[in-house]
């Protein structure tokens, strides 16, 4: 976020059960104040946009007062109407006490600098891939320029849409077995306005796909271990369990991945693929496979890379 927290933000008033706090929030910077006190005096769990009880003060105050969330410091004396007011208190009452991500409230979510829409439909867009795209996917991508991307479980279609949007010349395929998902990915792109150069398929993973070769597959796929799984803090369960859970060991979906990927990569085509916590198990399952796990400066792991080649010679241990 783009404010920096100030020393004394104004608001000295009372931080909660009180009847007449709207009233009492009469500026950005007490609603901040107030916000991230509350947010923090609070058990919720961070981990969908932010990480801390400033930075989603911020996110949530400026999005309700309709400030851009990089602004600055001088936003912060700009004085708040008493609805405005009443609906940040509403929403931060919500997502303390029903444990409700933020975007999901909000009704939106920003990646890889893109705002796009967000509800329960699909997971709320937070993969380090992100910084991947942004970096026009260097130094990992050493193939001609890409024409052609597959975002493979693409839930609201975050990675693929904003590999489109910075891209563009790039014709990009979403697939996601979940209809719900994919109507959220429509309306993404109509957001974005890429209908011209993104189609979508209902698929379980490859299965109902064209036959083409893409020069890069990214992909997000369900991840979560059943441990992992059962002991997920309330926000996670607000999200689709169908775009989490993968499994005993979180890799049902990367294993079937795996096996197919390189009959739909271009020669020189690159596979990304993120299984979280689950990279010690893929290791495990997989010890004569190459991975390579990408670095991110912005915070992120267990992402890894393989080449079409790679997965070629290496079709014995992946099967398919």
């Amino acid at each position: 976020m783009a404010i920096g927290r100030p020393v004394d933000l104004g608001y000295t008033g009372p931080m909660k059960d009180s009847p007449d706090v709207s009233t009492q929030l009469k500026t950005i910077a007490q609603a901040l104040d107030y916000c991230s006190h509350a947010l923090g005096n609070s058990d919720v769990v961070f981990g969908h946009g932010t990480d801390n009880p400033w930075d989603e003060a911020v996110q949530l105050v400026l999005s309700v007062a309709g400030e851009p969330l990089d602004s600055d410091e001088t936003v912060l004396p700009r004085c708040l109407a008493p609805a405005t007011a009443s609906r940040i208190l509403a929403l931060l009452d919500r997502r303390i006490n029903e444990h409700i991500p933020l975007p999901y409230l909000l009704g939106r979510a920003w990646f890889a600098g893109l705002e796009l829409h967000c509800d329960s439909r699909a997971i709320i867009p937070r993969s380090p891939i992100a910084e991947l795209i942004l970096k026009s996917f260097q130094p990992w991508y050493a193939g001609p320029e890409p024409r052609r991307v597959l975002d493979l479980c693409c839930g609201g279609g975050c990675i693929g849409l904003a590999a489109a949007h910075y891209f563009p010349h790039l014709q990009v395929d979403l697939a996601d077995l979940d209809p719900q998902a994919l109507a959220l990915a429509a309306e993404n792109t109509r957001l974005l306005d890429l209908e011209a150069r993104v189609t979508r398929y209902q698929s379980d993973l490859f299965s109902a796909l064209p036959q083409a070769r893409y020069d890069l597959i990214l992909s997000n796929p369900p991840y979560v271990d059943s441990a992992d799984l059962a002991a997920m803090p309330a926000e996670y369960h607000h999200e689709p369990g169908l775009a989490l859970g993968s499994g005993a060991d979180g890799l049902v979906l990367t294993r079937q991945i795996l096996a197919r990927a390189r009959h739909f990569l271009a020669p020189e085509g690159l596979l990304v693929l993120e299984v979280g916590n689950s990279w010690e198990a893929l290791e495990q399952a997989y010890p004569q496979v190459p991975f390579t796990w990408l670095e991110f400066e912005q915070g992120g792991h267990g992402v890894f890379a393989l080449t079409a080649k790679e997965l070629q010679d290496y079709s014995a241990s992946l099967g398919g």
